[in-house]
């Protein structure tokens, strides 16, 4: 079996994040992180692997798209226990939505395809941390024709069925599928392992290569920010944090300040 598992490299929420001027995130000069999300994905990975009757015979592939320091992601993934690493990075894929990232994805899955025979499992986290689209999964799937079965909170699977919990607002859905198809894990899948010092040690020998879009056949007139069917229009910096009220309540009066603080933020 072989499992693909897409994660992303996404801007520290505890750092200073920043945009750009041309509206884009700032992927370059910020410090980064596997997304947490994702992490769930890659842990869903190595359980099935482990629960496989020849874990041997499973190879997880980590997938990542983006810029030189994207490639942290990839090699968080390998110390978590997956057993390849492949990096897709160009400078045009900067600026890239949804539609153009679900491309270079899926071109790239069918390299590994064309290599290595087949891709049972395309799995990924239920949305980013730094966008929280939610959509590449579906788009992926459409782009390879498989089906899809997304937000999963539990994950089994069984030769080549799979079958998974999906818990709504209302109800929680049971869902089936037959590999090959393209899976979406979320946060309630269980904790995502942190990676021991042998598997930090043992990612350092672990295949690792880097494709330009020219490697997966992508054209890069089909990528980047000029050809994105979304934009960020303007963006305003946060504003600096201000010393809060302290408001006594000495007279009595302390139950309606704190009411009309609440009013006039809208809170009540």
């Amino acid at each position: 079996m072989n499992i693909v598992v897409c994660v992303k490299h996404v801007p520290d929420a505890t750092a200073d994040r920043r945009f750009e001027s041309d509206n884009t995130v700032d992927r370059v000069g910020v410090d980064g992180l596997l997304s947490e999300l994702d992490e769930y994905a890659v842990e869903q990975a190595l359980q099935i692997k482990e629960k496989s009757e020849n874990p041997a015979d499973v190879t997880i592939t980590a997938l990542c798209v983006g810029p030189e320091k994207a490639l942290d992601a990839v090699r968080k993934a390998l110390q978590m226990g997956a057993d390849e690493g492949i990096h897709v990075s160009d400078e045009a894929i900067a600026g890239s939505d949804y539609a153009a990232t679900s491309l270079v994805l899926a071109k790239a899955v069918e390299k590994i395809v064309a290599d290595k025979g087949q891709a049972d499992l395309v799995m990924c986290g239920m949305a980013s941390t730094d966008a929280s689209g939610s959509v590449v999964p579906a788009m992926l799937a459409e782009r390879l024709n498989l089906p899809q079965v997304t937000f999963a909170s539990v994950v089994e699977t069984q030769g080549d069925q799979v079958r998974i919990k999906r818990d709504g607002d209302t109800a929680t859905e049971v869902i089936g599928g037959t590999m090959p198809l393209v899976l979406s894990v979320t946060d309630q899948t269980g904790e995502a392992r942190y990676p021991s010092f042998k598997g930090i040690m043992a990612a350092k020998k672990k295949p690792l290569q880097t494709w330009s879009l020219s490697d997966i056949g992508v054209d890069a007139g089909e990528v980047g920010l000029s050809v994105a069917w979304s934009e960020v229009v303007d963006t305003t910096a946060r504003p600096p944090r201000t010393a809060g009220e302290i408001v006594k309540d000495e007279d009595g009066s302390g139950a309606g300040a704190l009411t009309d603080f609440l009013a006039s933020k809208k809170f009540i």
